[in-house]
């Protein structure tokens, strides 16, 4: 069983796999970071000195000065500020993802396609490449 674990574990796809996965949160907290860090504190000072992350709703209580406080207080609310920037997080991933995959097909080489048939000179009907009479005018024609 231990054999059988083993071979399970080290199989290409699999560790291609757990590569992708790290990968991918090292590049989700690096975004994260972009949107919060670089991106909201412009975009928060147009609208005002806005901050996105203290944005919320609280749903019992008095009014609270910050997320922070008002989940001190132990108050529920509704985050929609911090729920912004993580669609904004989103966003950007999958736009760069879609970018990522879009280069990758462009590199990919496509398979060279091989003419399976041809127009007959005569009547201008595609018969099969090898056919030495085409089967609608009953032209002779040159072998392939």
């Amino acid at each position: 069983m231990l054999k059988e674990f083993k071979e399970f574990a080290m199989r290409g796809s699999l560790l291609d796999l757990a590569i992708g996965i790290v990968l991918g949160a090292a590049f989700g907290r690096i975004i994260s970071s972009f949107v919060g860090d670089v991106l909201m504190p412009p975009i928060g000072l147009l609208f005002g000195d806005l901050d996105f992350a203290n944005l919320f709703i609280p749903l019992r209580g008095g009014p609270y000065p910050s997320v922070a406080a008002a989940k001190a207080a132990a108050a529920p609310t509704i985050n929609y500020g911090i729920f912004l920037l993580t669609v904004i997080d989103f966003v950007i991933v999958a736009f760069v993802m879609f970018l990522l995959v879009r280069q990758i097909n462009k590199l990919q080489r496509r398979p060279e396609v091989t003419p399976t048939s041809k127009p007959c000179p005569y009547c201008l009907s595609i018969v099969p490449l090898m056919a030495v009479r085409c089967p609608h005018c009953t032209s002779t024609l040159e072998a392939a």
